[in-house]
């Protein structure tokens, strides 16, 4: 039973998305709201149900049943997930944030044989030459995507069950989302329905989500978090979504009062974002209950539930559904929480598989024991990966063995350092790869460095993460510049601007110059070395300054990352870890 008394939908334990998709039908409660535009859960039943139909006239019989979807978090979002879902096909979440041959490989990969997107994103797709016939491109706010769907719309979800596409079940594809690979391309971590579908269950009931909830999506649907942590509950438990086409620190809470939000998932730095918006006296005055995302950090956490009177709600779970970690009440502060009853997480030697002591914490918190405790975070147990589509050697990489004895051969790998405190807790400190989170956007390191690669001054390039002083990573590159070159800001700056496949996230914020790159004994680049010295180096170090005012302002995304370089000053790197200090994330610098 739902906190209020009223059952949740889906406390039947529908097994699939689209029976909870068909359970819609005949509830005239209102379901989705955007803007002036309001559905109730039968009309996004109905509307599924036409797409559902299209799509089963649409899709190719010779072909895997993907679409891709290049959309903002519209009212159409929802509707295809559902409509792919009654229709036993799968949605690839595109990134409009990727560029140029990246976006096309991005669509490609999936092998989408539909593309259903919005005239917002058309200059988006203008020259990349997908294999789609114009008829397969979908634009869901022209006029002549309404008379497409026409013929449809006396569809029900009944219907399409009963039609000659068969029945999903829990083994039918649902999502295939992206996620960064630390070598190249970002992999598509596969989500079935029958996964799905459980995660809606599960937060449904952890969060306590009832019918009259109204959960306010404002984090990017092409992400895994809006869908599994924001979309799915809401449709298990019968609750209605509030739509934000993007995430707007000036409009969260209007909106918040407009829909009557209850709940919203957030990432990274929106938080913080929130937090820099100018205090008001109404600051409490709405109805929201409770936030549910990652890497709001601590400090920020405390800041949000002092301000706004809102408890967030941290938690891990790595994006492919191979582990997660449950925050309990006693979980202390910059820990995570504890494995699950009669889970099988375990942090262990990267290279043998050998399981770490415990670490050891003083009376402030900081670890005593890092070299000997921290280690990456591995399930010995069942999990729910279910593989990257079209990439068996990312999949194999998950769950084979290491070191001679191929220990844990058959674990969930997840690829992210942690360590384990002596009561049990977990504590996250980084990643095995080498990624970065900027922004809440996974990135590859790698496929960064392809690009500066090609800038001609620098005879070689890597590209690491430095903890962000609030949460997640920023990019820094360190660039051994060719006998005879300095490096000039604004050439730099003409440079990145002039890369096709340069994603908005992938410009640099600290570039360090030198003559040689670190290296290992065995000739590779010294990754570590670089990554713990980060801009506090012996080097030059250029800087795209946060703002352009004030380089410890909390107004943080202000000026983008590559849009200009300037000579990373003593006051930049005192300003800079003030800022560390007061988000209590000094120590990561050192990790």
């Amino acid at each position: 039973m739902a906190p209020n008394g009223t059952s949740a939908r889906g406390s039947s334990g529908a097994a699939t998305v689209a029976e909870l998709v068909r359970a819609q039908w005949g509830d005239h409660r209102v379901g989705v709201m955007h803007g002036d535009l309001v559905l109730t859960h039968h009309e996004l039943a109905g509307g599924a149900a036409a797409r559902a139909a299209l799509l089963g006239d649409l899709l190719p019989r010779d072909a895997p049943p993907h679409l891709g979807v290049l959309l903002g978090n519209v009212p159409e979002y929802p509707l295809w997930l559902s409509a792919a879902a009654l229709a036993g096909a799968a949605v690839a979440g595109i990134n409009p944030t990727r560029r140029g041959p990246e976006l096309a490989r991005d669509i490609r990969h999936t092998d989408c044989a539909l593309l259903i997107t919005e005239r917002a994103q058309l200059p988006l797709l203008a020259g990349l030459g997908l294999p789609l016939p114009p008829e397969r491109i979908l634009v869901v706010d022209d006029p002549a995507h309404r008379e497409l769907l026409g013929p449809y719309k006396g569809a029900t979800p009944d219907e399409i069950a009963a039609g000659g596409t068969g029945t999903p079940t829990p083994a039918s594809r649902m999502l295939l989302y992206f996620t960064s690979g630390s070598t190249g391309a970002p992999k598509a971590a596969v989500c079935t329905q029958g996964r799905l579908a459980a995660a809606g269950h599960s937060l449904a009931g952890y969060l306590g989500v009832r019918r009259d909830d109204v959960h306010y999506l404002c984090m990017p649907m092409f992400h895994g978090n809006a869908v599994i942590a924001g979309w799915a509950p809401a449709l298990a438990g019968g609750a209605a979504v509030a739509l934000r086409r993007r995430f707007s620190a000036s409009a969260f809470l209007p909106d918040v009062r407009r829909y009557g939000a209850t709940y919203f998932t957030y990432v990274g730095r929106a938080v913080q974002y929130l937090l820099a918006t100018p205090p008001a006296p109404d600051d409490r005055d709405h109805p929201l209950r409770r936030g549910f995302g990652t890497e709001a950090g601590t400090v920020d956490a405390a800041r949000f539930a002092e301000r706004f009177g809102v408890r967030l709600t941290e938690g891990y779970g790595s994006s492919e559904g191979g582990a997660a970690i449950q925050r309990t009440p006693d979980t202390p502060p910059g820990a995570i929480g504890r494995d699950a009853p009669g889970g099988e997480l375990a942090v262990v030697d990267p290279e043998t598989g050998a399981e770490l002591p415990r670490g050891v914490l003083d009376p402030a918190g900081r670890l005593l024991n890092g070299e000997r405790a921290i280690g990456e975070l591995v399930n010995r147990g069942r999990s729910s990966f279910e593989g990257y589509w079209r990439n068996p050697g990312a999949t194999a990489a998950r769950t084979r063995g290491r070191g001679e004895g191929r220990v844990g051969a058959g674990w969930y790998w997840t690829g992210d350092l942690f360590f384990r405190d002596t009561e049990g807790f977990f504590h996250f400190v980084g990643r095995t790869d080498d990624r970065l989170r900027v922004d809440s956007e996974n990135l590859a390191a790698a496929m960064i460095e392809n690009i500066l690669a090609r800038y001609a001054p620098a005879a070689g390039v890597a590209v690491y993460a430095v903890p962000d002083p609030v949460a997640g990573d920023q990019v820094m590159a360190a660039l051994a510049l060719r006998d005879g070159a300095a490096f000039d800001p604004d050439d730099f700056v003409a440079f990145l601007a002039a890369q096709p496949d340069l994603g908005t996230k992938m410009a640099p914020r600290f570039v360090r110059t030198m003559a040689a790159l670190p290296v290992t004994a065995t000739h590779k680049v010294h990754r570590v070395a670089l990554r713990r010295a980060g801009f506090r180096c012996p080097d030059p170090v250029w800087w795209s300054p946060v703002t352009a005012a004030d380089p410890a302002a909390p107004a943080r995304c202000a000026v983008p990352a590559g849009s200009a370089y300037r000579p990373f000053t003593a006051a930049d790197r005192t300003a800079l870890l003030a800022l560390y200090r007061a988000h209590d994330r000094t120590a990561l610098l050192d990790r």
